[in-house]
């Protein structure tokens, strides 16, 4: 029940932190316009709690704004504020420097992370409470954790969670939402329990399931699949917008409510994406454009067009006009024409951290202690023979004698072979957090760089120089212009790429395509875009126009391998080779 008469939630997923703040707007009109009337969105400690103590709600983190501005769209509010969110995010969100405790135990009551949720949950409540329907905000309902029955450690911390939330002054619908397998568990008294799944098939145990626990009590979809994520490497994800129609009507045919998860999903811009470890460890693309009802540059999709006419039927009044696409360009080929090797750059940085054994990313002494949450690091030492290298590397680390690179450490190549070397020579590893697992039982274990020691023939080295390559703003403002050349005849790599995209009318969207280049990051006017990598499925990166000034644009290339001629741009996204969903 809503305002004294029965409600059925139509909701969709948009991410305020995956969608430039400029285009929030433009995401929930389409949302509105496809006949959606409730918003959902995560809440991500990670980024709003950067160093501890610490808050950022500013620009694309302003958390307020988007759920106002959804209020003056005429859209509902559903909010997930964890502490975990999963959502594919780095850790699922939950900040690194949790890690520097070597006991932590992450989503249970053990102190150490109560004690960090509840000064968090002190400040994000101060926030959201005002804005929640009972004060004349638009949250209805807000989400206790997340999917705890699939993870289900410690019997009192949902009981904990919900006590926080309560106890800050959170007074609307609570609600828990686990898939088929975390149900079971993740019930809770008091809290409307609701289901996440994909087939029609799933639909059936939720409707057993919940009658069985729950008796006669709303049902709801917290998160329909509208399709899924990719991962490096792997195939591009698709589902049939026929079958999305089909099992969104059957849903609303079992008289459930439905958020379609995601609406719009999005880009991992910067570091921010997350990893699956089950067997292998597959980490998330940049692009978060889920195969959704919106693209990632929010454009429409035959699933829009499908929905939109689908929601119209039921919905009894005429729905608000589509509102129109934004424009796309293909800029001018690009060419970087200035170059930093990263050991040229090393003597720019801040002083590396001296220590006897290598340190992992947490636990360096930086950031006012708080450690590195994301990018690389560099371990340097001295070696005085050949031999094979051995350690735990995580989760990718390219080795180098003195600035020659000679292979790969990973999860799957645990020793390498140093050649025959003549005296001292200095021994480096570039090591790459390439996402923490954002869901499963090994998140305690996600501590990111050269974990424990690292040895030559058995004998571990020591006497490290350590450099945190966080590759954050202030990181950039330390090459000034006379600090780079032109490009040689044979860069030495990795290396940073300097140019200028010049534009004379006012920017548009574009997607840049790096065909050539091998595995690297860029930057915009500061921006960090994401990742590329040449193995694909993703082929280019989203380049949002409000990020783009007219006149001149700085572009920074850190590229690990190999530097392409050009930097191309198109007006469509390019993704690898499409394969359905099994």
């Amino acid at each position: 029940m809503l305002e004294d008469s029965t409600f059925w939630i139509f909701g969709g997923s948009v991410h305020y932190f995956r969608v430039p703040k400029e285009y929030w707007r433009d995401r929930l009109l389409k949302m509105k316009a496809c006949g959606l009337n409730t918003l959902t969105t995560y809440v991500p400690w990670n980024l709003h709690e950067p160093e501890r103590g610490k808050f950022d709600f500013s620009g694309n983190l302003d958390l307020e704004a988007f759920v106002l501005l959804a209020a003056e769209i005429g859209l509902w509010v559903i909010l997930r504020p964890g502490p975990y969110i999963c959502s594919e995010i780095d850790l699922g969100g939950l900040p690194s420097w949790l890690l520097q405790d070597s006991g932590m135990r992450l989503r249970t009551t053990y102190k150490g992370f109560t004690e960090a949720v509840d000064l968090y949950f002190d400040h994000l409540m101060s926030r959201v409470v005002p804005l929640q329907y009972k004060h004349g905000g638009p949250i209805i309902a807000v989400q206790v954790e997340n999917e705890y029955g699939s993870y289900n450690r410690d019997p009192a911390y949902m009981p904990y969670i919900k006590k926080a939330l309560e106890d800050r002054g959170i007074v609307e619908l609570l609600l828990t939402s686990d898939n088929k397998d975390g149900l079971q568990k993740g019930v809770m008294d008091g809290v409307l329990a609701t289901i996440n799944l994909q087939s029609q098939h799933e639909l059936q145990l939720l409707t057993n399931f919940l009658l069985s626990v729950q008796r006669v009590q709303p049902k709801m979809v917290m998160e329909y699949w509208t399709g899924w994520f990719d991962s490096w490497g792997g195939p591009h994800n698709i589902l049939d917008s026929s079958e999305v129609l089909k099992t969104v009507s059957a849903i609303l045919d079992a008289g459930s409510s439905i958020n379609l998860y995601m609406f719009h999903g999005g880009t991992n811009f910067g570091f921010i994406n997350g990893a699956m470890h089950f067997h292998d460890y597959k980490s998330d693309v940049t692009s978060y454009d889920y195969d959704a009802v919106l693209t990632e540059a929010g454009d429409y999709t035959a699933k829009y067009f499908k929905l939109r006419s689908f929601f119209g039927s039921i919905s009894g009044v005429p729905l608000p006009p589509q509102p129109d696409l934004l424009p796309k360009i293909a800029y001018e080929p690009l060419s970087l024409n200035f170059y930093l090797s990263l050991w040229d750059a090393l003597q720019y940085m801040e002083e590396p951290v001296n220590s006897e054994k290598p340190v992992n990313m947490e636990n360096l002494p930086i950031n006012n202690g708080n450690g590195q949450s994301f990018g690389y690091t560099l371990y340097e030492t001295t070696i005085a023979s050949s031999g094979v290298l051995s350690g735990l590397v995580r989760d990718r680390g390219q080795v180098f004698v003195n600035t020659v690179s000679i292979g790969f450490l990973d999860y799957e190549k645990k020793k390498i072979v140093i050649p025959l070397i003549q005296g001292y020579t200095r021994l480096r590893i570039l090591v790459e957090n390439r996402g923490r697992v954002n869901y499963g039982d090994n998140i305690d274990d996600q501590r990111k760089g050269l974990i424990g020691n690292i040895y030559l023939n058995d004998s571990p080295l020591k006497k490290f120089r350590i450099y945190s390559l966080d590759m954050k703003k202030s990181f950039f403002q330390r090459f000034s212009v006379d600090k780079w050349s032109p490009i040689p005849a044979v860069p030495t790599f990795p290396a940073f790429f300097l140019g200028v995209l010049s534009i004379s009318l006012s920017p548009f969207d574009t997607f840049m395509k790096l065909e050539g280049w091998e595995k690297g990051v860029v930057f915009i006017n500061g921006q960090n875009l994401g990742r590329y990598w040449n193995i694909g499925p993703q082929e280019t990166l989203y380049l949002p126009g409000a990020w783009l000034d007219q006149g001149i644009n700085q572009v920074i290339v850190f590229e690990e391998k190999m530097a392409g001629p050009v930097i191309q741009f198109t007006e469509t996204p390019h993704l690898g080779r499409n394969q359905y969903l099994d």
